[in-house]
């Protein structure tokens, strides 16, 4: 008997492509730069499909956040840091997997990309990349909290503003990078933080 593939399968599978193709078309192109047609063709998919799942490009823009880059966020940062023992260690290891290569440079942040080109022109992105920032945030302070029941991480520091600005100045270096086209700027930002990160250890007890 020969095997098909359910409706359902299939119009995921094709959901699936149209967002994958859409994510690369936009982080090369930006997303006003980035042209359905392109997308379609990558895809493999007709204009009929496309319309089947997105009401048009803005809703395809937004989904790409939902679905793409806030996955990318929670398996680089947050799945690491869900009940770490020492956060220190946790957040040294996800920084030093940063990817320093010229393309990824060059490239910059998916997140940090859009944020800057669609958050002062469209609400529902603004909302959406908000989202994942706060939640990103959010992960790195429980993770500090966590680290200071332990004993892992000093108890004078304030798990949200260390979070907020590791964040930052992590996003920071990858702009920078960027826009001077020079991984040596990203790889003494990480280099950096690195320092700051084992600053936050508890001084070491003597006898």
């Amino acid at each position: 008997m020969e095997a098909h593939s359910s409706p359902r399968r299939n119009a995921s599978h094709t959901r699936e492509r149209l967002l994958n193709a859409a994510f690369e078309e936009v982080y090369h192109s930006g997303f006003r730069g980035s042209d359905l047609n392109t997308i379609l063709a990558k895809a493999g998919v007709t204009k009929g499909a496309l319309y089947h799942h997105f009401d048009g490009k803005d809703a395809l823009g937004h989904a790409i956040v939902e679905n793409v880059i806030a996955k990318i966020t929670q398996d680089k940062w947050l799945a690491p840091l869900d009940d770490v023992d020492d956060p220190i260690d946790a957040l040294i290891g996800i920084l030093d997997s940063t990817g320093t290569s010229e393309a990824e440079v060059n490239g910059g942040c998916p997140l940090n990309n859009l944020a800057q080109e669609m958050s002062p022109l469209d609400e529902g992105f603004r909302l959406r990349l908000s989202e994942i920032f706060t939640n990103w945030i959010d992960g790195v302070t429980d993770a500090l909290r966590l680290g200071q029941v332990n004993g892992k991480v000093r108890r004078d520091i304030d798990p949200r503003e260390t979070a907020t600005f590791f964040v930052a100045s992590y996003e920071g270096y990858i702009s920078l990078a960027k826009t001077a086209q020079d991984a040596r700027v990203l790889r003494s930002g990480i280099r950096q933080l690195r320092v700051y990160l084992e600053g936050l250890r508890p001084p070491i007890k003597t006898a």
